[in-house]
């Protein structure tokens, strides 16, 4: 069992209260105060601040629960490990995603790992590309699948799993639906584009696209998921790059149109992004149900 004092510490930084605290951990509140006292005396300086009804860290607080929060998913990993000598793929299996493919790949996934491998407990994260990395990296996630065009990282073991094909759409009612030709640069630019935020893999291909095309569009509008964006260019009110994958529902139904512009579709890769070379029978089991 890992230290009682560090996962203490991390409960209340997390609930900001030592009752709240107390009743998930299933011990009283002077306990849990006493492990907190002990483990700040270990230290050797104060890692919360208190008020009447709230604690939070402080700047030395802030460091110990970052590197407390590694090192218990560490240990949680080690036990894995070593209990998948003898059993089946079994226990806690932590996955980020990209939004695109957390949403509308991802979940095909893990319903036949659910089917087929009932005792893997998958424990879900959807981020931009660049906070699914960044959370592997901090062996946060057991595994990340992102846009791997736009992810450099020594520390990662990145894998291609998949290509998705990213177009230009737009509304049927939209003026540029009037093109019988293909679409140029000009009239691209003069039109409302709704883009990604910035650290999304989306976002880092419709910058790829603006570059290839020679285009500074006069108008745009930043939000941080697809479905917003989608909704907008439904109503006419704009254009947007979007993977083919989000859009295979609204392409049956008529509600939105791929525009013709020379160079497109772009193609970019899925990858998968893992931080250590220790693969848990959990991880091998969701690795191979991805390839499939």
């Amino acid at each position: 069992m890992i230290d009682q004092q560090l996962e203490v510490f991390v409960m209340v930084a997390e609930k900001q209260n030592f009752t709240r605290a107390a009743e998930a951990l299933h011990m009283t509140q002077p306990a849990v105060s006493q492990y907190i006292r002990m483990f700040e005396e270990s230290m050797g300086q104060r890692l919360l601040e208190r008020t009447n009804k709230y604690v939070y860290l402080n700047k030395a607080g802030e460091i110990v629960y970052h590197h407390a929060k590694e090192i218990i998913a560490l240990y949680d990993r080690m036990e894995n490990l070593v209990g998948d000598l003898t059993d089946n793929p079994v226990g806690p299996l932590s996955i980020g995603a990209s939004y695109t493919f957390g949403e509308y790949v991802l979940p095909e996934i893990l319903a036949k790992m659910k089917r087929n491998y009932p005792e893997i407990k998958p424990i879900v994260s959807i981020g931009n590309t660049k906070e699914i990395a960044d959370l592997v990296k901090r062996h946060q996630l057991d595994i990340g699948i992102v846009e791997g065009d736009f992810i450099q990282d020594k520390e990662l073991t990145m894998e291609d799993v998949a290509t998705d094909f990213m177009y230009i759409v737009a509304s049927p009612q939209h003026p540029l639906n009037l093109h019988k030709d293909k679409i140029g640069s000009e009239s691209l630019e003069q039109v409302e584009w709704f883009l990604r935020e910035k650290g999304s893999g989306t976002r880092a291909a419709t910058d790829k696209v603006f570059q290839q095309l020679e285009i500074q569009p006069k108008s745009t509008l930043t939000l941080g998921s697809t479905q917003p964006i989608k909704s907008l260019v439904e109503k006419g009110m704009g254009i947007s790059l979007m993977s083919e994958w989000a859009i295979q529902k609204e392409l049956r139904d008529g509600d939105v149109t791929i525009l013709p512009v020379e160079g497109l579709p772009l193609s970019r890769k899925f990858s998968t992004l893992i931080a250590t070379p220790f693969r848990s029978k959990a991880l091998q089991v969701f690795i191979k149900l991805l390839h499939e």
